[in-house]
């Protein structure tokens, strides 16, 4: 079992927001990066909407980055890396805390400089399927002056968390508002949900 599993659990019991420092190598967030900096050079991310299927809107005002959706069909070796790594915590995660996770989306996310995306929570009004968010950051060398730190709110504390390379960042997608800041460089991230169906 992988240390980082443990890490992001407890802390999530514990705080109600799961952080793995090192849930992924730097050598897989390097080629994860690479892989979305060639999707964006050939202009494949697209604008990112607020609300789902038929409500889906874009609107700058409230979110202004750019996504790419991951999918197994791709057949890319690294993106088929993160999916193994995601799908042994998932199995680890549905052993040990009983939370019947059957699937999961992800996709790519990248904020330029000036981005930011509006207070928000992760589940939609109409479908409950979204159980945890996760979040695994691709940026090295970030520094607290490059801004685009996740900010979430809680009842007694809000906490804001660096978006540096390797992280992860685990929590409930109904329960917890959150945004992220603006940026003052490119921010890269791997984001997604787990799934009850």
């Amino acid at each position: 079992m992988d240390a980082s599993f443990e890490t992001l659990i407890t802390s999530f019991i514990e705080n109600n927001v799961g952080i793995a420092d090192d849930f992924l190598s730097d050598e897989l967030c390097q080629h994860l990066k690479e892989n979305l900096l060639q999707l964006n050079d050939s202009d494949l991310l697209k604008k990112a909407g607020v609300g789902n299927d038929a409500r889906m809107v874009v609107d700058d005002l409230i979110r202004n980055d750019k996504i790419y959706w991951l999918d197994k069909a791709h057949n890319n070796k690294f993106e088929n890396a993160f999916f193994a790594k995601i799908d042994a915590f998932v199995a680890h995660l549905n052993r040990s805390c009983f939370t019947n996770i059957k699937s999961y989306e992800f996709h790519y996310s990248l904020y330029e400089s000036g981005s930011f995306y509006r207070p928000h929570f992760d589940q939609f009004e109409d479908d409950a399927k979204r159980q945890f968010s996760m979040i695994s950051y691709l940026n090295a060398n970030w520094e607290q002056k490059d801004g685009g730190e996740l900010k979430i709110y809680q009842d007694n504390s809000n906490q804001t968390i660096s978006p540096t390379q390797g992280k992860t960042v685990f929590f409930n997608s109904h329960d917890l508002e959150h945004e992220v800041l603006v940026t003052n460089e490119r921010r890269m991230s791997v984001t997604g949900w787990l799934k009850r169906g």
